[in-house]
């Protein structure tokens, strides 16, 4: 076991026996703790065991660079943060709303609500 799946195992590990997969509860157990660099981390496993046919690839995906794109931010990185945006939006519209027991509406309007913010500012 690598030193990032074991921080991960301890991440996850709360979790387990749930309705749904820990590594998907963990991913917000840490982006709502703003830990978005891990989040990211905790999700990465989940999404590449779906491999690019599993139905929810591209919404793993899409909730992984939410996450990156806060982890700019975070690094005051403003376009990459932007960038990661967009593609976040374009993965995740392609679901219903709620999808896995997430509001993707919400989920969309974060992500409006930062775009128009960091495009209104410039990227500054």
């Amino acid at each position: 076991m690598s030193r990032k799946s074991g921080q991960i195992a301890a991440r996850i590990a709360q979790f387990q026996g749930r309705e749904l997969d820990a590594h998907y509860l963990g991913y917000f157990d840490c982006f709502n703790r703003q830990l978005f660099y891990e989040a990211h981390d905790v999700l990465e496993e989940l999404w590449l065991a779906q491999g690019k046919h599993g139905a929810n690839y591209a919404f793993y995906k899409g909730l992984i660079q939410l996450a990156g794109a806060f982890v700019h931010l975070q690094k005051n990185r403003l376009r990459p943060a932007a960038a990661l945006f967009k593609l976040a939006q374009a993965n995740l519209q392609k679901y219903p709303s709620p999808h896995e027991h997430l509001d993707i509406a919400a989920v969309l309007a974060l992500i409006e609500r930062w775009l128009r913010a960091l495009e209104s500012g410039r990227f500054e």
